[in-house]
């Protein structure tokens, strides 16, 4: 009896006197090939990267400026240390201009970058403290009336929404960095969301003539008293 251990740890056992060595070897080639195979396409699935086929864009402070109550400067809702990005607002701030409907906010407006074709994608790290509740996080701004954005990644308790409360997308995103990618496919009508490298969504375009990326906080429905989100390594790329 001949035993043969191939690299799938797969035990072979050939009767000599049936089969012999030759048999032996080919069926020691084959599972050994398949195993190749198989773990090379497992490779590839788990090693996807949503910036693959995309080109990384120069950005600086030229590209975007920071969108805050109206009455308020710059430093007293915005920081940017050691190359993190603080951005807080209060329940109780003034909107971005003084007739604005708006809610509070404080966001990093990337209008660097307006584009109205094209596959475009927001890549950056945000971090959440536990507590900021009720506030959009990021956005693909430019829609068609009635809307007024494309997309919003939301928080609300602790979990990562698509607008509404009830459209979860992640849960637990407190107190840690998590990974932020954002394709929109202008042509299409298609947008997707990665969390952490992971597909999570897939949503349809709300139209309009001009969108760019935003991200910080945005007062909504429900609001905690104190919102606040941090990003670093932020990125815009294109599909050329």
């Amino acid at each position: 009896m001949i035993w043969l251990r191939g690299s799938t740890n797969t035990k072979i056992y050939c009767m000599k006197q049936y089969i012999g060595m030759a048999t032996c070897r080919v069926i020691f080639l084959f599972f050994s090939a398949f195993f190749l195979l198989y773990t090379s396409q497992l490779a590839i699935v788990y090693s996807t990267n949503p910036t693959d086929g995309f080109v990384e864009l120069p950005f600086n402070t030229s590209f975007y400026h920071i969108q805050k109550p109206y009455d308020l400067p710059v430093d007293q809702r915005y920081s940017f240390v050691d190359g993190v990005h603080k951005l807080w607002v209060y329940s109780t701030d003034n909107p971005l201009s003084r007739n604005s409907p708006t809610m509070p906010r404080t966001e990093i407006m990337i209008q660097g970058y307006i584009y109205s074709s094209g596959v475009w994608q927001f890549e950056g790290y945000g971090f959440v403290p536990n507590g900021t509740s009720g506030v959009c996080i990021m956005q693909v701004f430019g829609a068609s009336l009635p809307h007024n954005t494309t997309l919003m990644l939301r928080v609300y308790n602790g979990s990562l929404a698509y607008f509404e409360q009830a459209n979860v997308l992640v849960h637990n995103i407190y107190d840690r960095w998590f990974r932020v990618n954002v394709i929109h496919e202008v042509a299409a009508s298609k947008l997707k969301v990665y969390i952490d490298g992971v597909f999570i969504f897939e949503a349809a375009g709300r139209g309009g003539n001009s969108h760019y990326f935003k991200c910080g906080v945005y007062s909504q429905v429900g609001d905690s008293y104190y919102m606040e989100s941090r990003w670093i390594g932020i990125k815009v790329l294109k599909q050329m």
